[in-house]
């Protein structure tokens, strides 16, 4: 066949133009796309060849050195992808470009065995990739010709993406495929050289196969030697073009992980620390998390996608894809790269499947796993860790059910027998210092570490010697509301409920409280006269031994704490009515017993509610109130 030979206008074999609109216009969410799916291409014909050249080397043609290149005309208003892989024939360039939805390389892997299969590095297999030339361009040319076939069955291949293409036989010297996309008046942006390096980097920086775009000319001299050594183009590489979580582990050093994760995750400091896995099998995929060592700046905004950036056979598809990872592991970085993932059509969106399920599950196992280890091995360091991440962390029981127990076993508290402000204590901790006949584990939630070291509440307690965890965080209430016990001990707040030490208990000191209850059942009825409906119960403590009150509510009531953080978001929570106990050993309540004055009792009874409230960190609704009768009893004290 030669040059000349017959030039054919023929129709698209999909039966509409309707499909290809369709497929130009709506498949494709994101316009830079069409530039990863070309270089995808261009980066398959490079693997066919390197596979066929296997068995065939004459393939090579004498040049083995397998390069995209990707070159601009701005006169011209053109943009260029070329490349030196195995080209096509005329019959393949109807098959697979003339036919919507054919894949030339879902054809080629089709026909390799199950090992040949494994271990190729194709990545399209769609069919559609290449007609996303149209997003940008009114005009597409494509030449190309075979490797091994002679250079007059060269191939021509013409459209405008309206329904129809030409196609002829032309000489073609080089193997390979170029391709020339005339672009759209308004698509000129693509004419500029950084705005394609910053999108080959973005979603082609791992391909295996070099993306090499023109060096920008330097200023020349006026000597012939200078303005001659200007006029030859030069070549650079603008793609990374390797992918370290495909290396094994073994070969790769610390400081490359180091140097990876500054690069691709943009941060200036060292990772934490990483994991890195191949898992192979009916789901095969490579994943290299990483640990950062501080927290971003965002990372309590909730409506902004946290997670990793997930690969197609190093071909970046999207970043923060959580559907891999969960929300309160949205500080982990890195990537995982499937072989096959269910992506839709347009590789933008990632579908629900068991695989995506499994590579989530496996994922998170090694995060926590990892997060083990480190808790185990390096104190120090997982410190640092909880101080960045530690609240996030908080999150997971409440979102993962399956881990709760790995969770719980990483989460850290401060409590009454920590020195200082950090939350160093682990339950494991807690559990394993337990008074003996302990069965809870005690917390308490308070807005601030002070408030919560200072409770009223805490005061039998510190008596008996039993320790009670601090949980300061906002958070926290959003935890122990799901997180209710670990390894068989229950979760207990200190001021939920009558207090229930269970055979730490004090038979005599129960039976005192009992005692004393009926001793004074005229006080408690003044006492609730007096407060009405501000509190739902009075009754005679167990928890006190300084103080004269405090408040508690039901065990399956929100707490005060709860109630306050989420009126502090906006929400409208309902309140619930307090408690308030007694401690009829304190002297303010002998006091308030012996006063035959109603209107005083009533004004005592108001500022021991107040004072209860106050030492739990509520705010008072009549502040006022509460100084003016504080001033009256001074006044009355210094008469």
């Amino acid at each position: 066949m030669t040059a000349t030979a017959q030039k054919e206008t023929l129709d698209f074999q999909a039966e509409v133009s309707q499909v290809l609109n369709l497929v130009i216009r709506s498949l494709y969410s994101n316009k830079e796309i069409f530039l990863r799916e070309l270089v995808s291409n261009a980066s398959d014909a490079a693997e066919k060849l390197r596979f066929e050249a296997l068995s065939n080397e004459a393939l090579y043609e004498g040049e083995s050195g397998l390069r995209i290149r990707v070159s601009v005309d701005k006169d011209a208003g053109t943009l260029t992808i070329l490349d030196n892989g195995i080209g096509m024939s005329r019959q393949e360039v109807t098959e697979t470009i003339g036919s919507i939805a054919s894949s030339g390389t879902r054809k080629f892997l089709e026909n390799l065995s199950g090992d040949q299969a494994k271990d190729s590095q194709l990545i399209g297999q769609f069919g559609v990739g290449f007609y996303s030339a149209f997003i940008v361009a009114d005009r597409v040319v494509l030449t190309t010709r075979r490797a091994g076939m002679q250079p007059d069955e060269g191939v021509r291949w013409e459209s405008t993406g309206e329904g129809s293409y030409t196609i002829e036989n032309i000489e073609r010297a080089e193997r390979g495929t170029e391709i020339v996309l005339h672009l759209r008046e308004d698509e000129k942006e693509f004419l500029d050289e950084w705005r394609l390096r910053s999108i080959i980097g973005k979603f082609s920086d791992h391909v295996a196969i070099p993306v090499e775009m023109l060096k920008a000319p330097e200023p020349v001299g006026e000597d012939d030697e200078s303005k001659e050594a200007a006029a030859e183009p030069e070549w650079e590489q603008v793609n990374r073009g390797t992918a370290l979580w495909m290396r094994n582990k073994s070969e790769v050093s610390d400081e490359e992980y180091r140097e990876f994760y500054k690069n691709t995750c943009h941060d200036f400091e060292d990772p934490l620390t990483w994991v890195h896995n191949r898992v192979e099998g009916t789901n095969e995929y490579n994943s290299l998390l990483f640990v950062p060592s501080r927290a971003p700046f965002d990372m309590w905004d909730r409506e902004l996608k946290h997670g990793v950036k997930l690969y197609v056979r190093r071909v970046f598809i999207m970043d923060e894809a959580d559907k891999l990872m969960p929300h309160y592991l949205r500080f982990v970085k890195g990537v995982v790269d499937s072989d096959d993932l269910p992506l839709n059509v347009s590789r933008e969106i990632l579908q629900h499947d068991r695989k995506i399920d499994s590579i989530r599950s496996a994922n998170v196992k090694r995060v926590l796993g990892l997060l083990e280890k480190l808790a185990k091995g390096d104190e120090e360091k997982y410190q640092t860790f909880w101080k960045e991440f530690g609240r996030v962390l908080k999150e997971g029981p409440a979102e993962d059910f399956a881990n709760r127990e790995k969770i719980g076993g990483l989460l850290r508290f401060a409590s009454t027998k920590s020195d200082g402000d950090a939350e160093t204590v682990s339950l494991d901790q807690y559990i394993g210092r337990m008074a003996e006949k302990q069965e809870k584990v005690y917390y308490i939630t308070a807005d601030t570490l002070s408030a919560a070291r200072n409770s009223p509440h805490l005061e039998v307690f510190k008596k008996k010697d039993i320790e009670v965890l601090l949980l300061v965080d906002r958070v926290d209430e959003w935890l122990v509301s799901h997180f209710t016990e670990y390894k068989g001990k229950q979760l207990q707040s200190v001021a939920k409920g009558e207090l229930d030490l269970g055979e730490l208990e004090d038979k005599d000191d129960k039976e005192k409280v009992e005692k004393a209850a009926e001793e004074h059942k005229h006080l408690i009825e003044r006492v609730k006269t007096a407060l009405g409906e501000t509190v739902k119960e009075v009754r005679v403590s167990s928890r006190l031994t300084e103080s004269p009150a405090c408040l508690v509510v039901d065990h399956h009531d929100m707490s005060q704490n709860l109630a306050r953080v989420l009126k502090q978001l906006g929400q409208d929570a309902p309140v619930p009515t307090p408690i308030i106990e007694i401690n009829l050993e304190h002297p303010l309540l002998k006091r308030m017993d012996a006063e035959a004055d109603e209107d005083r009792f009533g004004e005592l009874a108001k500022l021991v509610f107040d004072q209860a409230l106050l030492a739990e960190g509520g705010q008072l609704e009549d502040p006022a109130g509460f100084v003016h009768r504080l001033n009256r009893l001074m006044l009355d004290m210094s008469a």
